[in-house]
């Protein structure tokens, strides 16, 4: 039977332990028990845990031998800021798909009741993603920062650097990820697409733009479709 995957809250040597909403929800209901055994994610791999001591607020494993290490793809999005309950379905299933990191974006576009709130939402998408983690098996969360302004996005590094716009015709996002890449940095657009001047931004900075085909997708659907392309390329038979 698969043992149930937690991502531990804090780590100690070889200890680790759930606290807070995480710890009430095993304890109390899933009505775990002393010497219960999980797989408990370290971040930089699986150990599996027997459960060593149980209180309301705080569960605690004693740490046994590894089960797997990470091997995630290297895949940061960069999501202009659309309706939360669109974007926080498109973090989940980004979580799932194995993404690096997520940085919510405020572009030009953006809804500005929806950028005076996103700071406040960091929170709740990290424990959105946290969840997802532990449901789809990942060693690990991908790191959610808090909402920049698009200014800040056209010099971020990244290996390779590609932004989905609607107005590409020639090139597409499988043909723009080259097979030898390691890691991939992917920007999306909000609800009404980037305005020519971000798009002009992001030229000068060397960014790719590529597409997606010809249909119009909604902003959630063009991450999670980018992601799966992408993590396709990097993801390499061993």
């Amino acid at each position: 039977m698969t043992r149930r995957r937690w991502i531990a809250d804090e780590i100690t040597g070889n200890r680790a332990a759930l606290t807070g909403d995480h710890a009430r929800h095993l304890a109390q209901v899933l009505r775990a028990e002393v010497g219960q055994e999980f797989d408990i994610s370290t971040g930089a791999d699986v150990r599996r845990g027997r459960i060593a001591t149980i209180r309301p607020e705080r569960v605690e494993f004693e740490l046994g031998e590894t089960v797997t290490q990470s091997d995630q793809p290297d895949i940061t999005v960069a999501i202009s800021i659309f309706k939360f309950d669109r974007m926080e379905w498109a973090i989940e299933k980004c979580t799932e798909l194995g993404v690096a990191r997520i940085v919510p974006v405020i572009a030009a576009r953006t809804e500005p009741h929806l950028a005076t709130s996103a700071t406040k939402r960091a929170e709740r998408w990290r424990r959105i993603a946290n969840q997802a983690s532990e449901q789809s098996r990942r060693p690990s969360a991908p790191e959610i920062s808090e909402p920049i302004k698009f200014k800040e996005l056209p010099e971020m590094p990244g290996e390779t650097r590609i932004v989905l716009s609607e107005t590409e015709q020639k090139l597409m996002l499988k043909d723009a990820v080259p097979q030898q890449s390691h890691s991939v940095l992917l920007a999306f657009g909000p609800e009404g697409g980037w305005k020519e001047q971000e798009l002009e931004s992001f030229r000068e900075a060397g960014w790719v733009p590529a597409s997606l085909g010809g249909t119009v997708l909604r902003s959630e659907t063009a991450v999670i479709a980018a992601v799966a392309v992408a993590a396709s390329i990097l993801q390499k038979p061993e």
